[in-house]
């Protein structure tokens, strides 16, 4: 009789466990889940919702069926019976970050790059990405198929909006990218990518105003965005033609160069001259800023690709150099190593510069979003260069909490997603990250995540990260 009852609770407790991971999830994504349940209440713990609202101390979550079901507070919150109750008092809870700049390749050579559909997408989640846009594409039918993969369960990852191939005109400094012949070329493949499944669209440095112009009509006739990172078109120009999102910010505008031709790429000299003689506060820069609120163009910070240029940054951690290939390691390292010889850099000012650029984007009412953008030489690596990035927003001069706000909120609010993500309340997706400690007090405890939440299921970020070890910048 006794055996027969421990058989039959066994059996009781296997249909249970089995019952609280979706049958989506294959083993090799449920290998990196570490939360789990019909019902979770994460009880006396702190949050930032993402509203920018100050942090809120002693907080219960529930979550069910993938989402918030109630928040608030821990004595007034009832827990749900037969919940799994995770008890918090040191931690906090912040929203998914939604990364507006992230990228699945990396430089491997000059003007070379590979995909890496195993290593980022498992970063980016065990960072707290919960959704990403990936802001420019090189290799569009592995995005696409990698998005298909992580949302049936088959892969670890974010949720993700992939962007199409670059829109790009003469002189595209890597093979990689297309080169569009006329603004006819330009309407087709936006055309094409767009029955393909592409969600955005990205213009590149070289493209001219007509293929612009005509890529911006075709997109915004199917209800999408398009996004730039621009050189030979300057901001204000673009914004004219009815662009909804600038990459980088000031230090890529090229319409403050003295003597720029149309359609015509200045020399990296002339654009850093110029920008090292800019105010910020001047007319120009301030009716430029006026331009950009007024028509709603958005602006992409990513300050962690150009912090890699100064001298002495970012902080050098082991985590990142575990994380790189023997061979990214040792160009990463070099190539560091001189950029810090480089007593005369420029890199400072312009850093400087361009935060002070996106305070007063924000200050006049700009929409700002976040990405860490990891291209450069290759010192930013997915998911780490995105808590980077909310470092940097707070050094450049938000608080801590406006700076989650920006990483999370912002990115939701322009991908016409935040009745669904970007904050944390009840009726919202359950994606949420969980941190030990209190980055509204410290920034730096962003990066201390030990659970990201993703629809409900808790993944655990130590082990995604452990296992790309060795691994970017080769797979």
């Amino acid at each position: 009789m006794r055996k027969v009852l421990i058989v039959t609770l066994l059996l009781l407790m296997a249909a249970a466990l089995s019952a609280q991971a979706p049958a989506s999830l294959s083993p090799a994504v449920r290998a990196f889940v570490s939360v789990d349940a019909p019902v979770i209440a994460l009880t006396h713990v702190r949050v930032i919702d993402g509203t920018g609202a100050p942090a809120r101390e002693d907080q219960t979550i529930v979550v069910a069926e993938g989402r918030i079901q109630a928040l608030g507070d821990a004595a007034t919150t009832p827990v749900p019976a037969g919940a799994r109750v995770m008890e918090m008092r040191e931690y906090t809870v912040i929203p998914g970050l939604v990364g507006m700049h992230n990228h699945i390749f990396y430089p491997a050579a000059p003007a070379h790059y590979n995909t890496l559909a195993f290593s980022a997408p498992r970063l980016y989640l065990g960072c707290g990405a919960t959704t990403i846009r990936t802001t420019g594409s090189l290799e569009p039918y592995a995005e696409l198929n990698l998005k298909k993969a992580i949302d049936q369960g088959r892969v670890p990852g974010p949720k993700m909006r992939v962007t199409g191939p670059y829109l790009e005109g003469p002189g595209a400094f890597t093979l990689q990218m297309h080169e569009l012949s006329g603004p006819d070329e330009a309407r087709r493949m936006v055309q094409y990518w767009a029955q393909a499944g592409v969600d955005d669209f990205k213009a590149y440095t070289n493209i001219t105003r007509a293929q612009l112009a005509a890529a911006i009509e075709e997109i915004h006739g199917r209800g999408k965005k398009i996004t730039a990172h621009l050189c030979s078109i300057g901001f204000r120009e673009a914004a004219a033609m009815g662009i909804d999102n600038l990459e980088h910010g000031l230090l890529v505008n090229t319409e403050f160069v003295p003597g720029k031709k149309p359609d015509s790429c200045p020399g990296a000299q002339e654009r850093t001259e110029t920008l090292l003689k800019l105010d910020i506060s001047s007319p120009p820069v301030q009716e430029l800023i006026r331009d950009l609120v007024a028509r709603k163009v958005a602006i992409t910070s990513t300050l962690p690709v150009f912090e890699i240029s100064v001298p002495g940054r970012p902080p050098l951690q082991q985590r990142v150099l575990d994380a790189m290939a023997a061979d990214a390691r040792i160009a990463y390292l070099a190539q560091r190593a001189r950029v810090g010889e480089n007593r005369e850099s420029p890199a400072p000012a312009l850093l400087k510069k361009e935060m002070e650029f996106e305070r007063e984007f924000v200050k006049a009412g700009g929409l700002l979003l976040a990405g860490p953008d990891p291209t450069g030489y290759g010192g930013v690596l997915p998911g780490f260069g995105d808590q980077r990035e909310v470092q940097l927003l707070v050094e450049a001069g938000f608080t801590p909490v406006e700076a989650i706000k920006i990483a999370t909120y912002n990115g939701a609010h322009y991908l016409g997603q935040l009745e669904r993500i970007g904050t944390l309340a009840a009726g919202k997706q359950a994606d949420m990250v969980l941190i030990k400690g209190n980055p509204a007090r410290n920034i730096a405890d962003i990066e201390k995540v030990e659970t990201v939440f993703k629809d409900g299921i808790g993944y655990d970020s130590a082990r995604l990260i452990e296992a790309v070890r060795g691994s970017v910048g080769i797979r």
